[in-house]
Parts: structure tokens; sequence; C-alpha cells
């Protein structure tokens, strides 16, 4: 059951305030976008090449932009980085803590250890201490077992002797009651100061393995979180933008640089979910399929009132479960910078999923390079202007036709993996490597191509709200619904203070009403999201 408009704090609205220069960044594998918004008015945009360095990139097209603009830095009111760093670096195993664990749950949950089910690079790249001690809650909030505080601090001065910093804590049911890990946190901290803890509750949902798991991939980021916000703090400052800075989540809001530090898998596919809201807010549409091309990948999703579609089932990361909120994401290997395997003739051409990524520039044909891509099928079919055409002039006429043919049929198949039903919606389409598609896409009711769709990601990152969300377990027969609803609605909107939001702004974007069968008390799950302007831009606005 959906309900709308619960309380009086009201449903999410998009209201950006006109006198501020807005700049939103998006860092891809092959592009780094930036554009510069005023109000809801696109006033510059560029596309830069992804750098090894990513600092040096982000600084690259934020000088690009403001120059284009006209602007001087210090008219910037606020800057908003979407990036794929933290993916990146989990997925592949670069730049990790090692974290100590500790489960509270027992006398539950003693067969299945933490780390269970792990690939096992991964674990051994991760792991350090495990420690299972007594306590958390049952599904109903009665308790499961009261807390051993003393083997908490055990752990905690064990962690300690050893330099292990990072810390993931997670207790049975803590989504419904999250008293334990909170004292847990409070003696952690008293005997080992240096640490930085995690609570699962914060994260995941109910679920304890999937929810530790998201916990322990939060916590191995710890470090790199501090380098990287500090790394686009330094950069910005060194540009001359004095302005606040937040960081993309994968809801489609955004988050203060203080909080990217301690959640930084918030973060995860973000940048798909930045390409979906600026696809929303090109378009006008508020549901519709999105097809986000990039140089390395094509990214499908479904909007719903304007934002990403949740996925409902576990999602796995690097070979690892998770239940915290991500996207609804189709990933294809297809992108700008795809690769085509000729090998087997053009009657088994493929494409992808290996890629020249951000060095495009130089490996494709119709820039100079020597290697076949996406991007060169499309200029020689002569849909796409970009680069020089003569370099693929000699490509034979049957090897053209079957990788557009190719191009084509890929996304066809991911629309209609992605579809709910057999109804025809509208198809937006985004990204640099839109270029690639110049039929009609079977299953949709239209394609939507917006002269700006190159940079929606970038838009999408500049005109995010600042959000806050709660998934807890409340008992309707001891609180009454409106009562469970307005504390619901009273936590979430906390959490978007926390993150910066403007609390007259702040209303819901979604409440979701699950009834949890055979649990006594008329318990049910309620998940809400809230959403609000950024406060304080009034102080940074222009004159």
């Amino acid at each position: 059951m959906r309900a709308v408009c619960p309380v009086s704090g009201g449903c999410h609205k998009l209201n950006i305030k006109s006198g501020s220069y807005r700049l939103g960044v998006d860092v891809g594998g092959t592009n780094t976008d930036a554009v510069l918004m005023r109000g809801l008015k696109l006033v510059a945009s560029v596309k830069a090449s992804t750098t090894p360095n990513v600092r040096e990139g982000i600084v690259a097209a934020i000088k690009a932009v403001i120059s284009e603009a006209g602007l001087a830095p210090d008219q910037v009111s606020v800057v908003s980085i979407g990036t794929t760093h933290f993916t990146n670096a989990f997925v592949q195993r670069k730049g990790l803590d090692r974290v100590g664990v500790v489960r509270i749950a027992l006398p539950a949950s003693q067969a299945l250890p933490p780390f269970s089910g792990w690939p096992d690079d991964m674990a051994e790249a991760l792991r350090s201490d495990t420690v299972m001690v007594r306590g958390g809650y049952q599904y109903d909030g009665r308790i499961n077992a009261a807390l051993d505080e003393d083997a908490i601090a055990r752990a905690a001065r064990t962690f300690r002797s050893r330099g292990i910093n990072a810390v993931a804590l997670s207790a049975l049911f803590s989504p419904v009651n999250d008293a334990m890990e909170l004292r847990a946190l409070e003696i952690i901290s008293s005997e080992h100061p240096d640490s930085v803890v995690t609570l699962s509750s914060h994260i995941g949902r109910i679920g304890l393995l999937e929810r530790e798991n998201a916990g322990i991939m939060n916590a191995s980021l710890s470090s790199l979180a501090r380098e990287t916000v500090e790394g686009f703090r330094q950069a910005l400052s060194d540009i001359g933008i004095r302005a606040n800075f937040y960081i993309s989540q994968n809801d489609g809001t955004l988050m203060n640089a203080d909080l990217v530090e301690k959640y930084p898998v918030l973060t995860f596919a973000s940048g798909p979910t930045n390409s979906m809201r600026g696809a929303a807010f090109l378009s006008g549409l508020q549901e519709a399929m999105v097809v986000d091309i990039g140089g390395t990948t094509t990214d499908i999703g479904v909007l719903k009132q304007g934002f990403p579609r949740e996925s409902s089932i576990t999602v796995d990361i690097g070979g690892v479960r998770t239940n915290f909120r991500m996207p609804d994401i189709l990933a294809l290997g297809l992108g700008g910078g795809s690769r085509v395997d000729l090998s087997s003739g053009p009657d088994g051409l493929r494409i992808g999923p290996d890629s020249v990524g951000y060095e495009i520039a130089s490996q494709a044909m119709v820039f100079g390079g020597e290697v076949l891509t996406a991007t060169d099928i499309a200029v020689a079919a002569g849909y796409a202007d970009i680069g020089d055409r003569s370099r693929v002039a000699h490509l034979a006429a049957d090897i053209v036709n079957a990788g557009v043919a190719e191009i084509h049929r890929m996304i066809e198949e991911g629309v209609d993996r992605m579809k709910a039903n057999s109804e025809e919606i509208p198809l937006i389409l985004v990204g640099g490597g839109s270029i690639l598609v110049d039929r009609p896409i079977a299953g949709v009711s239209e394609t939507v191509l917006h002269r700006d769709a190159g940079v929606a990601n970038a838009i999408g990152a500049s005109i995010a709200q600042v959000g806050g969300e709660v998934d807890k377990v409340f008992s309707y027969e001891a609180l009454g619904r409106d009562a469970a609803i307005e504390r619901a609605f009273a936590e979430a909107k906390r959490r978007a203070l926390v993150s910066g939001a403007a609390e007259e702004t702040i209303g819901i974007m979604s409440v979701e009403e699950l009834p949890l069968a055979y649990v006594p008390g008329q318990s049910v799950r309620v998940r809400m999201k809230v959403a609000g302007d950024l406060a304080g831009l009034d102080n940074h606005a222009p004159g």
C-alpha cells in the first residue's frame, strides 16, 4: 500500500532558487562532465576526459565550465559532485581498509559468521578480527538477549592493539531498535578513540547478513572516503570556490561532505541515478524508461515519479550480497568506446564488453587510433558527426550494417528486460554515447532526445536536493497509524536536516507501508524518503 502526503510536511517538489549558481559535476569512466545552472536554467556545460588522477579531471572540468560561463569562482553558490570512485574502489579491491567486525546476535546466527558467502579474495583483503557477542532484538522488538558489554569492550581493545580502526557493527533486527548498536558504539569509541564505526542500522535494512555486509563494505572505505573528500575540498579551494559541496547519493538526493566520509556506500550507483534525474528534468517526464549510454556501459532504468525505481531484491556488488537501497539498473557492456569484435566476421560481430574507456580520444579510428569501436560504427553509418569520418570510410557496408543492428538489438533487449509489463512507455535517451542510436527502439511509445542529453548526469547532480530516509517497523496497534507515520516522517526529516536541508522545504518523496504477516500488534514496516532544498543558498546567491 502506498500513501501520498500523509503528514503535514507535504509532498516533495523541485523548487530551486532562481538566483543561485549551482555547479554540477559527474565523474564517469570516460568523461567528467560539468554544468552551471542558475535556478532551472542551464548556463554552461563542458565534457572533459576523465584522467587517471580523478582530482585533476575534476579541476579541469570545473575551470572550463566557469570560464565558459564568464563567472568568477566565488559566484558559485553550491557544488554537487557525482562520482563512481567508491564503487570502483570496492569492486577492484583498491585502497580498502581491513575491518574489525562486531555482530550482536548470539545465541542466534552462530552457523553463519561474518563474511559468509564473500568471494575468497575479497574476504581475505578486508577480514581482520570478527567477534560475535550476545544481544540483539527479535522481529517484534522483544530482546533476543541482553547486550554483553564486556565482550564489546574486549573487542574494541583488541582492534586498537592491532591497529584496526575501521569497525563494522551490526545487531540482530537493529532496524527495529538500534539501541544496542548505539550503546556498543559508545563502548567502542571509549575504548578505541581512533576507531571509525559503521552502524549497520544506518545503512542497511532488515536481513542481518546482507545488512552486515553493507556495513563491512562501508567500513572498508573509511580511509578512502576521508582522502577523497579532502581531495575534493582542496581542489575546490585551489580553484577559488568557497561554496559548500555535496556528493550525490544513489536515490537522487545529496549528502554533505561530512556524511560522505561516514557513509560512502550510499554513493554506489549514483552516476546512473544522476543521469536519470537529469533525464526527468530535461524531458519533463516523470514516468519513463531511461537509457544512459556512456563510454563503457549503457545503464537502463525506470523513472517513477521522477526518481529511479528502487531495486526490490538483494543487490550483488563485487560478488557480495547487500540490502541497502540501490536503484534498479541494468548495465550493458555497450558504450561509445566499446570494442567491436570481427573475429567471426560480420554475421558473428560482437560489441563490448571490453572498452577503450577514457582513451577513446586516442584509440578510436575516427580519432586517429587503430581500435574499431561502437562510435566508429555510428560515424561510418553516417548518423554520428564526430571525429574524422574519412578514417572509417574503408569499412565494408556489411560490417557497418551488422554493427548498427547489434547496437540497437542490445538496447532493445535491455529495455525489454527492464519493463514491468507489455505497456509501451516513453524512452529518454541520455549520455555522450546517445549518438549510437539512430533507429526507433521496439517496445517504447516514443524516444526523447534533448539537445543537452550528453550532460544529463551533471545536470542531475546540479538540481539534486537533500534527502533523508527511514526504514523501521512500527506497531500500529500500540501507536496508531497516524502517529507511526508522523514518527517516521520526523526521523526522516531529522536525517535530511543533518544532511543540510532547509527545514521549511522538506517534503515526502515516497512512503510505503508493508504489513508484516504473522507478527503481533499490527506490525507494519514503514519506508519513507523525504527531500528538501539546500539550506543557506541565499547566503551565496549572486546579486
